[in-house]
């Protein structure tokens, strides 16, 4: 028996199929690189360069070529497109990766016989949510590309439920953090770039005012509950976060302490953010103002209850200590480049 997981050389599920194999199990993984690296199933004791298959979720022979030769009993589908530029700049491909391609992992998984698929959902579908911490089954609809993909996923994965008897679990990521998040890209998440930017002595550039605050959760964290989910039965979507949030100024602060740095960040204005991104503006209809206003100070908090009572799952790792982890990991990395 296999487990199957979809975008497989990305930060998540590089570390998913690491966990996994230290666990003994038998792994099959995909990724199209359109967002994996290959540097990502590298590790120590493991090398899963020669192991994972260049597939597009979308790819409909390929992927039901892939379940009929292989006796898979669970799957991840990790893959996706998630920064909000590129969902807003091509919302077709963020329609077709996000909706479509997940739809052709379920009707595959159905024909199959999977006992489960875990579906990599997110936190952003709360974006316009008041009332905190958030729970999972009472909350205001997303208004953008990103999040609206991912909710509309979770309804057919429901719908998948309650018309063939199938089990899947999206879990709601927190913003995801840990050892071998990328931080070398153009527009790295920001725990990723706050370290890069103090390794290389540099002034970071922040948004507003800093005092901006969201939930994280450490992606050892997370695979810990991702491992717990596939035993569970029918359709559920579960928040995974640390059910605490941080300031930008907070974590800043707490990311110089680690690296011993004393350098004061520099605050830029919300359109700073998005300047370089000048499709958003095209056009007879260019995005509202307001709409970047809030994603650049949106305030999230997610509940765990659920996750807790159901599954008996309890972060273990504070932020002090999975910073100190994830910073000493791309400092080693970073290290490795001069």
């Amino acid at each position: 028996m296999s487990i199957l997981i979809t975008g497989a050389a990305g930060f998540i599920g590089s570390q998913l199929a690491y966990r996994l194999w230290k666990n003994k199990e038998d792994v099959i993984l995909i990724d199209n690189f359109s967002y994996g690296h290959e540097d990502n199933l590298t590790f120590e004791d493991c090398d899963f360069r020669d192991k994972i298959i260049k597939m597009d979720i979308r790819d409909r022979e390929g992927i039901k070529k892939l379940f009929q030769e292989n006796n898979i009993e669970y799957v991840y589908n990790i893959a996706g497109i998630a920064p909000l530029p590129d969902c807003q700049l091509n919302p077709q491909e963020a329609i077709d990766v996000n909706l479509t391609g997940f739809v052709n992992i379920l009707e595959n998984a159905r024909l199959s016989g999977v006992k489960k698929v875990i579906q990599a959902s997110t936190n952003a579908m709360y974006e316009n949510e008041t009332v905190f911490p958030t729970v999972e089954d009472n909350f205001n609809l997303p208004t953008l590309i990103y999040p609206n993909t991912k909710y509309a996923a979770e309804r057919f994965a429901e719908s998948f439920c309650k018309t063939y008897g199938m089990n899947v679990t999206c879990l709601r990521f927190a913003n995801v953090y840990g050892p071998h998040i990328d931080c070398l890209r153009k527009q790295p998440p920001f725990v990723a770039y706050m370290i890069r930017e103090l390794y290389y002595d540099r002034t970071p550039i922040f948004h507003s005012n800093g005092e901006q605050r969201r939930d994280y959760i450490y992606v050892d964290d997370l695979i810990d509950l991702a491992i717990l989910v596939q035993k569970s039965a029918g359709f559920d979507a579960v928040n995974v976060s640390s059910n605490k949030n941080y300031s930008v100024n907070e974590m800043y602060a707490l990311a110089q302490e680690i690296m011993g740095k004393n350098i004061k960040a520099e605050y830029a204005t919300d359109a700073h953010y998005w300047e370089k991104y000048e499709g958003l503006y095209n056009g007879k209809y260019p995005i509202k103002e307001s709409i970047l206003n809030h994603e650049i100070n949106k305030y999230s908090l997610c509940d765990n209850t659920f996750a807790k009572e159901k599954y008996g799952w309890i972060p273990k790792v504070t932020m002090q200590e999975g910073l100190k982890k994830m910073t000493t990991q791309i400092c080693k990395m970073l290290d490795g480049l001069k």
